[in-house]
């Protein structure tokens, strides 16, 4: 039975439930781990991840379906990118099978937070790690917590999703051979100012260029872009410091094999983007979030889909995704787990 709440009313914020997973990694092992009621972390004031921001995040979400199950989206997905988010940063990865294990236990414990499917609503699911030790000179942690907790959020477009108009940025989200690629929370502390600035300026993103030769489009502060090209292929960027998207990948794959588009990953011109007729945000929270213009310094790119509404393509790849999601279209194989 789930909880007494506005489900629609919902914004995408923290709601606090029962219960949260934690497991500590000491003397070069991790513990057994488990669930606790207790949100508070108390850790030293020298730790790792306040002096030197050694973290790593993922974000995945809980949805109740058609028939009434509760299911997640491709967590393995996430385990292993977090596996690789780690190693980066020199942090000991925490198991793939104790990541779906932790995500299992978790919902399970918080299911009466679970949305009803036809809310529009779903259980966002936060799992992070980070440097808990003392460290003082600049090398990696010793020690290491792994936490995941969750909370409803609210549908994400409330309303119909209305196209956004972002901006090119003069700001550089993250070096050529650097940690684009992986979910660390400094990526992110890098991307505030330039999102408060866009925001100020009457923006609701930035595009961000390769820091290289500033002619490449990477992606957003959050979310890989997707275009549709005229003849409705489906096109993403390709880079080296482009955080390797789940929703992208599934999006692209529900184009080829569910909707027989073609769809082509590659490096992309913002000299070509005048020509594409569609262009959207993809990512965990949204799906897809539409984009009708972009503003690169006073030169305004308007897409043929217009501010009114998504674009056909965008709507078929929003409605075929959601649908396996919500258990609507049978999904590919080990695309969801179902929480017992």
């Amino acid at each position: 039975m789930s909880v007494d709440l506005d489900w629609a009313s919902l914004g995408f914020g923290y709601v606090k439930t029962p219960f949260r997973y934690v497991s500590n990694f000491k003397d070069g092992k991790w513990d057994e781990g488990g669930l606790t009621a207790d949100d508070m972390i108390l850790m030293t004031e020298c730790a790792g991840v306040l002096q030197y921001s050694q973290s790593v995040f993922e974000g995945l979400k809980a949805y109740t379906t058609a028939d009434g199950r509760i299911v997640t989206f491709r967590p393995d997905l996430n385990a292993e990118r977090m596996v690789e988010s780690a190693k980066r940063l020199e942090m000991p990865p925490f198991p793939v099978e104790r990541f779906l294990d932790a995500v299992d236990k978790v919902v399970a414990a918080n299911r009466d937070y679970v949305p009803p499917y036809g809310s529009g609503a779903t259980l966002y699911i936060r799992p992070y790690m980070f440097g808990s030790s003392a460290v003082i000179g600049v090398k990696p942690a010793k020690e290491y917590q792994f936490r995941m907790f969750v909370t409803p959020v609210g549908p994400y477009f409330k309303g119909g999703a209305k196209p956004i108009t972002i901006r090119v940025s003069d700001f550089d989200r993250a070096a050529p051979r650097g940690t684009g690629h992986i979910k660390a929370g400094l990526n992110y502390a890098m991307s505030l100012h330039a999102i408060v600035d866009a925001h100020e300026k009457g923006f609701d993103e930035n595009m961000y260029l390769d820091p290289a030769t500033r002619t490449y489009v990477e992606e957003t502060g959050g979310a890989n872009f997707l275009f549709i090209t005229k003849d409705k292929k489906v096109v993403t960027p390709k880079s080296d410091s482009i955080l390797p998207s789940i929703t992208r990948r599934s999006l692209c794959y529900v184009a080829e094999k569910y909707l027989g588009l073609t769809v082509e990953h590659r490096p992309v011109k913002l000299e070509e983007v005048k020509d594409f007729a569609e262009c959207g945000l993809c990512g965990t929270a949204a799906v897809i979030s539409p984009v009708g213009k972009i503003v690169d310094h006073g030169k305004e790119i308007c897409f043929p889909a217009g501010m009114q509404k998504m674009g056909e393509v965008t709507q078929e790849l929003y409605d075929t995704l959601t649908g396996i999601q919500m258990g609507r279209i049978a999904p590919p194989e080990g695309w969801i787990r179902e929480i017992k």
